[in-house]
């Protein structure tokens, strides 16, 4: 396979790190250690903006401006004031820009250099007042929002020629927990009073309140944030003092250094931040915190919309999320962030709706790339020298514009072609590679299955689920005619097969020597799909009879796995395993090492979740090196040491799917369409990836599934759409000079189709010289996605309650850092704060503590389980991994019983409940959904003529013994119908169907209470204690 880089055998080198180290007091958790320098640093030193004096926080004139705010062609504030447009829960003004008075210019200059600066004295001078002054007026004021122009974000883009308006989009707030049964009274009328399937578990120093009418009441309320960064240097303006009505409290102000003119009435200083009230009520000990008011991510994953809409040539979030959208100036200012600093990744991730990844081949003008950091042409290059050169983005070097590639410029210093040219104006491209990225012939589609047919597997069904569905996946294999296909099985001996095209049915040739494995007949093991078909239909037609009277309880699965392995090695390819029985003969053969409790709470207990033979990851560096990835479908009831097993999978870019305690009648449906899914999505074959960045930082430490190949090399032999990696950046330089830093994913791939591929992705942050606006524009989902991948790392090399303490202390040193910025200028009190774009990270923080990986010890989850999920939760994108930490709990009876409901108004209708007990009411029927599983709870007054309906004469049986199907009437129907709609808006797995009884227990309790992350399980706390606990700490260290 290729490299990215052909022709330059060095890339340069970082010294390895050690992740979780013990770091000084001054360094993040799970950061990786110390400063990195490139070995192809260039020369190139931008020349430092000026940045007004720095001032102490307590000071009348505030902290110093940042550098990119600091420019003298800003335009001064204009005197005037207006009030700005308020909905109903808009509770911050429009973002602060320039009135159309003062219009900046239109046309900005070419990124790189320094925007026309007027003489000092013909600019008024920016006020320096840290604290803006608001008037309160004794009612609220409405008026026409305010626009205003913008200059172009990048001299090589057309602009529009209309004004865009940037007020800030308005969150879609949500009752936050709705009243008990309330909807349910509105539509039917006829019921009696309402009544909750679970006492309330208010605290009792808390007075009954109207439920709030949006989600989470905070005090103050939530301020929704806008984007305070401009698109070009020098185009911001400080927005006007604005009137707020009585009871709110100004933001935007905030966000940046400066002051507005005193307008006269009562003056006070603007909260740039939301709270919650953790007073206790007067001649109570319970604090006065109601749970009903806390913030909850009921909109599931929201995708950052600001940096785009600053930023709109940047890739889709989809493909690359920072965890903070302001990239910090300096190490030092880093340090005080304490949260990830990094990204994530999913580089084949599906594109939006309506949209494309637009794919170029430039044929023989070759792809166009900086000749020294060897950044692939972006949007953000700028065309200098009538068009003959082009300056790089990331390193700022001027390159030579091939002949082919030439373009004139217009008079803005734009070419004059953009429109032809995608890789110029669009954040995310698809390059056809030419010959010089080939080292060795394009591999073919190449699927090859490796079969336990030990009596385990026989007897549970597995063979023939898999067999037929194999069977029916045969034509949509991606790239048909050229994908190869073949098969070994095994138990204590390993099976060939002979699938030559000149044969009517298949020969098999069994190796019993596990010792000294040789493969007979090595060119006739893999052949062409298309030449051999009907003895390939053949086979997985007469698989399953064939074995249906074995005996065997053995697993020679690591001889089998060598095997597989000598088969491959030629093409590389795609290995699905699919494994029963703990292996017991050969090389790898496994242990029981998984049932001494006397292990758990010691320093030896992570030793249980690594491999215990060091053969499974030596296998997986050997399968990564010939471009094998392998994917891991593991059954049984008993322990397999998935720890061990799993490996495999890790290192070379695959994934694992569990399925304990396999039995083909109830699990069947979802190991048919997870391995069909496996089978027919996408996938790029002998993978490399890098993420290249600006000078002075880079990336540094990776998580995820995959081998690194060097320091910032990924080999990933097979990747998809559903795998996602994280990374974490660090500082090269003491301090950043750009104002502008830039990022560029390149996964270079063999496509299905035969020919070699470069997917681009590049994108644009700003760099800040001041931690509230990181905080601002903090990602709650890319830093609890990178959290989650660091603590499951450290469950390796520590105990389970040592990642959990861990975690928590991240997110309380970020929480306490940020009172810190405001503990002098505001009298905040029993008040807990935080910002607005981190309003859910202590949620999903105790979300993650209760975590399959991370929860309990022992006797909370079985070793095997904890280790797939671990694996699992590694690969994940954001959005499947949020949804798996705060699953969806919604109330469908009301639905089902409305006489002309249709499915398609199912999203519009049914709203996600706080994951508490008081969200269920014993009338009603709901569906919990985590991505993986349904479970469908039936409340204990729910009317029997739905239950009728829904589950036939079982209806009174004990729900454990009752299978949910399809019935002829029409509620069964809409049932049905909701389900399929909930698979469809994410079918990377397959979610079957649990029913539950209320008052059922245990079954209740494992398949659903204990998965109420807000409430109290146990000696795990609940979100309200939580909070509570954060809050005292961040207080006593304040």
């Amino acid at each position: 396979m290729g490299t990215e880089n052909p022709g330059r055998p060095n890339f340069p080198m970082r010294p390895s790190s050690t992740r979780f180290a013990s770091a000084p007091p001054t360094m993040r958790p799970f950061s990786s250690s110390g400063p990195v320098v490139g070995s192809e640093a260039s020369n190139f030193r931008p020349t430092p903006p000026v940045a007004s004096p720095t001032m102490m926080p307590s000071s009348s004139a505030g902290p110093s401006l940042p550098p990119r705010f600091g420019d003298p062609s800003v335009p001064s504030p204009p005197i005037t004031s207006v009030p700005p447009s308020r909905g109903p829960h808009q509770q911050f003004l429009t973002p602060p820009f320039p009135s159309t008075s003062q219009t900046p210019p239109t046309h900005a200059p070419p990124v790189g250099q320094p925007p026309f600066q007027p003489p000092t004295s013909q600019v008024s001078a920016l006020p320096v007042s840290f604290r803006p002054q608001t008037q309160v007026l004794p009612a609220p004021m409405r008026s026409l929002p305010q626009t205003a122009k913008f200059p172009p974000s990048s001299g090589n883009v057309p602009q529009p020629s209309s004004d865009s308006s940037f007020l800030g989009p308005r969150p879609n707030f949500q009752q936050t927990f709705p009243r008990p049964d309330s909807s349910y009274t509105a539509t039917n009328s006829n019921f009696q009073p309402p009544f909750g399937g679970y006492p309330s578990k208010q605290p009792a120093g808390s007075q009954a309140s109207p439920f709030p009418s949006q989600q989470g009441s905070y005090m103050p309320p939530p301020l929704a944030s806008s984007y305070p960064f401009p698109s070009q240097q020098g185009s911001y303006g400080p927005s006007p003092p604005v009137a707020a009505p009585l009871g709110y409290q100004l933001r935007d102000q905030m966000q940046h250094p400066g002051s507005a003119p005193n307008i006269g009435g009562a003056q006070s200083l603007a909260e740039d931040f939301s709270s919650l009230s953790l007073a206790s009520t007067p001649g109570s000990i319970e604090p006065g915190l109601d749970y009903r008011t806390l913030p909850r991510p009921l909109d599931g994953d929201v995708e950052p919309s600001s940096f785009v809409e600053m930023y709109p040539m940047n890739c889709n979030p989809r493909y690359l999320r920072l965890t903070t959208s302001a990239i910090p100036n300096s190490q030092s200012l880093a340090s005080r962030w304490h949260l990830p600093l990094g990204a994530v990744v999913c580089p084949l991730a599906e594109a939006p709706e309506g949209e494309e990844v637009p794919v170029i081949n430039f044929a023989s003008t070759g792809i166009i790339r900086c000749r020294r950091c060897r950044t692939y042409v972006n949007p953000y290059v700028t065309f200098t020298d009538a068009g003959r050169k082009w300056r790089c983005n990331i390193c700022s070097l001027l390159n030579d514009v091939p002949g082919e590639y030439f373009a004139n410029l217009d008079a803005t210093g734009r070419r004059i072609d953009l429109d032809q040219r995608p890789e110029l104006i669009k954040g995310s491209v698809e390059f056809v590679a030419p010959m010089e990225y080939m080292v060795r012939p394009l591999m073919p589609p190449l699927y090859f299955f490796l079969i336990d047919v030990s009596i385990s597997a026989v007897r549970s069904g597995m063979i023939e689920v898999v067999a037929q569905t194999i069977r029916s996946c045969l034509d949509e294999l991606p790239g048909f005619p050229r994908t190869q296909i073949g098969f070994i099985t095994f138990d204590s001996t390993i099976h060939f097969y002979n699938m030559k095209s000149s044969l009517t049915q298949p020969q098999m040739m069994v190796v019993s020597d596990l010792d000294d494995i040789f493969v007979p007949l090595p060119d006739d093991l893999l052949v062409n799909f298309s030449e051999s078909r009907n003895v390939v239909e053949t086979f997985l037609d007469s698989l399953p009879s064939m074995f249906q009277d074995n005996v065997n309880v053995e697993s020679a699965f690591g001889s089998a796995l060598k095997a597989a392995f000598m088969v491959m090695s030629k093409l590389g390819g795609k290995l699905l395993i699919f494994q029963n029985t703990l292996p017991s003969m050969g090389v790898g053969r496994l242990k029981l090492h998984g049932h001494d409790l006397h292990v758990y709470g010691t320093d030896k207990e992570h030793k249980l979740r690594l491999p215990e033979d060091t053969f499974y990851k030596q296998m997986a560096a050997d399968l990564t090196k010939f471009q094998i990835g392998v994917n891991i479908y593991a059954f049984s009831d008993k322990y397999t040491d998935i720890a061990s097993l799993g490996t495999v999978a890790k290192y070379t870019g695959g994934q694992v799917y569990y399925y304990p305690s396999f039995q083909s009648g109830i699990h069947g449906e979802k190991l048919r369409h997870e391995l069909a899914r496996d089978l027919t999505r996408e996938t790029a074959w002998e993978a490399v990836m890098r993420i290249r960045c600006g000078k002075g930082i880079g990336f540094t430490s990776y998580h995820g599934n995959f081998m690194l190949r060097s320091t910032d090399l990924l080999a990933l032999p097979a990747v998809d759409c559903d795998k996602a990696y994280a990374m974490q950046l660090s500082f090269e330089e003491t301090l950043l000079t750009n104002q502008t830093v830039y990022f560029q994913v390149a996964l270079l791939y063999t496509a299905s189709c035969g020919e070699r591929h470069i997917r681009v992705h590049t994108a644009a942050a700003p760099v800040v010289a001041d931690l509230g606006a990181m905080y601002r524009l903090a990602d709650t989902s890319a830093i609890v996605s990178l959290l989650c991948r660091l603590a499951i790392e450290k469950t390796l090399t520590n105990k389970l309650e040592d990642a959990r303490n861990s975690l928590q202390l991240r997110i309380l040193k970020a929480l306490r850092e940020y009172r810190n910025l405001y503990a002098v200028q505001h009298q905040l009190g029993a008040r807990m704060i935080y910002p607005e774009s981190l309003k859910f990270l202590c949620l999903y923080g105790l979300a993650l503590s209760k975590s399959v990986p991370l929860k309990g010890g022992y006797a909370d989850a079985q070793l095997d389980e904890r280790c797939a999920a671990g694996f699992t939760m590694m690969a994940l994108p954001v959005k499947k991994l949020l949804k798996l930490l705060y699953p969806s709990l919604i109330r469908i009876d009301e639905f089902l019983l409305k006489p002309s409901a249709q499915t398609d108004d199912f999203k519009n209708i049914v709203k996600r409940l706080p994951l508490v007990a008081e969200s269920l009411d014993s009338r009603g029927l709901y569906v919990y959904d985590d991505g993986f599983r349904f479970v469908i709870w039936f409340g204990r007054m729910l009317s029997p003529d739905i239950a009728r309906n829904l589950l036939g004469p079982d209806f009174a049986a004990e729900l454990s013994r009752v299978m949910l199907s399809r019935h002829d009437n029409e509620m069964s129907r809409r049932l049905m119908g909701i389900l399929k709609k909930l698979r469809e808006s994410d079918p990377s797995y397959y979610q079957l169907s649990y029913l539950v009884r209320q008052g059922e227990q245990p079954r209740e309790g494992l398949l659903l209470l204990v998965n109420l992350h807000e409430d109290q399980m146990g000696s795990t706390g609940g979100y309200v204690n939580w909070i509570m606990q954060i809050h005292r700490q961040v207080q006593q260290n304040a």
